[in-house]
């Protein structure tokens, strides 16, 4: 796919750095101008007969007039980040500049880039697969020692090793197969079936473990979604604040305090918590505006990844019926009881799946954290290991894992190899879709128009 499409062959320049105010402002420019539309601006040097990889101090002048004092970055074809020419202008961070800079830019022929097409170039020119130019913008995004860290591994080509791994592999055996195809008439077997079979059990358990961590990946990409749920009075805004060691919800004695949910995040061990405090859940209210809050309660439970149920331990409760209603929800919670320090001594109180604390003094709150970890989680997180974290990929390999099912089956069949062949092209297929050696044009802007500007 790479270098295919037309319309590529212009310069393009943007803003690399945030738009606003700043003690420095990056303005990139790649394509097979960049050193001489530069070079027009630049009078201190002449760029063309400077080495790649260095860095050039000077005046960027142009008709007579002063932009600015900048210090200019020059990469040269195909050392760079896209495979073209590229030109990095560091310059004052004064919004002015940093536009009067542009307009001369791209009065001299250069045009604005898109989103995300700086990365685009690298894909087409080869320097990067699909795969990981995602992984450069989940890296931009990434807000967590987790999430760089996996970002950065699939960058250096770790989920793309994999792939191509496997891809190999069921290239050469799809070669035999046409070859026999070729030679149908003389009824000769190229492909060692049995080997074939074995291969493709290989294939499919290391495709089932990447989709398996999934579900690890989108924790680490996008956090976990926490629902505090529990009737009115129960401490659940204590209990917020008592995680976020600030002072963040409204806490009253006055049942219904809660009227909307209150989301606020939080990072444990690497992984962000996206807490939400809801209103309390009661059956009978003449508040319609608190009624409102309890269905949203309701919503939030349905599409929290986690729930969070507090109760009070001085007040009366149905353990076995607030379980049987937490399970409905089909998704993993945690039963707290709040108030445990003024519940009466010698009092039997719970059994042990659930935590008890004290939200008003911050009581036992690192246990919660621990229990939401392990919820999310289920395990330690190893970043060294192969984590899917895009949908697409994920889409795809779910795709590709039941073409390889397909594959076997027809093996355990004995389908004629014609058949067999066009199995394997769909395994390839899906497999070319992620790394993107099977892609369009529109797809490819959908993928890149993520991306932000000048990148």
């Amino acid at each position: 796919m790479q270098g295919s499409l037309t319309g590529w062959d212009d310069t393009i320049v943007a803003l690399a750095t945030p738009q606003g105010l700043g003690a420095i402002a990056v303005i990139r420019l790649s394509g097979k101008e960049a050193l001489d539309i530069t070079n027009q601006m630049f009078p201190s040097k002449n760029l063309l007969k400077q080495a790649s990889h260095t860095l050039h101090v000077g005046l960027l002048k142009y008709d007579n007039e002063v932009l600015d004092e900048v210090v200019i970055s020059l990469y040269k074809n195909p050392k760079s980040y896209t495979g073209e020419d590229v030109i990095e202008i560091s310059c004052h961070g004064s919004p002015f500049i940093q536009e009067k800079i542009l307009k001369t830019i791209t009065s001299l022929g250069a045009r604005m880039a898109k989103a995300g097409e700086f990365t685009q170039r690298a894909f087409l020119n080869g320097k990067l697969d699909l795969a990981q130019a995602e992984a450069v913008a989940d890296l931009i995004a990434s807000n967590t020692e987790a999430s760089r860290n996996t970002a950065l591994k699939n960058i250096r080509g770790g989920f793309s090793s994999a792939l191509h791994l496997l891809r190999e592999e069921l290239i050469k055996f799809s070669a035999l197969i046409e070859l026999e195809l070729d030679f149908s008439q003389e009824d000769v077997e190229f492909a060692d079936r049995t080997a074939f079979k074995n291969l493709i059990q290989q294939i499919a358990q290391s495709v089932h473990q990447l989709v398996a961590s999934f579900d690890l990946g989108n924790v680490i990409k996008n956090g976990v979604q926490v629902a505090i749920i529990g009737k009115p009075n129960a401490g659940k805004s204590t209990l917020l604040n008592a995680l976020l060691n600030e002072e963040r919800a409204i806490v009253s004695s006055i049942a219904g305090t809660t009227r909307d949910t209150i989301e606020e995040i939080i990072n444990i061990d690497g992984v962000l918590f996206r807490l939400i405090d809801t209103a309390g859940i009661r059956e009978h209210t003449n508040d319609e505006i608190e009624s409102i809050g309890v269905g949203r309660s309701y919503e939030k439970a349905l599409l929290a990844d986690v729930i969070l149920y507090l109760f009070d331990a001085t007040a009366e409760h149905n353990l076995e019926e607030i379980i049987l209603w937490l399970k409905s929800y089909n998704k993993p919670f945690i039963l707290v009881a709040n108030k445990t320090d003024i519940v009466k001594v010698g009092e039997t109180l719970f059994t042990e799946q659930v935590i008890s604390i004290a939200a008003k003094d911050a009581v036992n709150i690192d246990t919660i954290k621990k229990s939401l970890l392990t919820k999310a989680i289920k395990g330690d997180i190893n970043t060294e290991s192969t984590i899917v974290t895009n949908t697409r990929h994920f889409d795809a390999l779910k795709h590709l894992s039941t073409c390889l099912q397909d594959i076997e089956n027809a093996l355990n069949d004995n389908i004629p190899g014609d058949l067999l062949a066009l199995d394997i092209r769909q395994a390839l297929h899906y497999l070319g879709t992620i790394t993107g050696q099977v892609t369009n044009e529109e797809q490819l802007d959908f993928i890149f128009s993520k991306f932000c500007i000048g990148k």
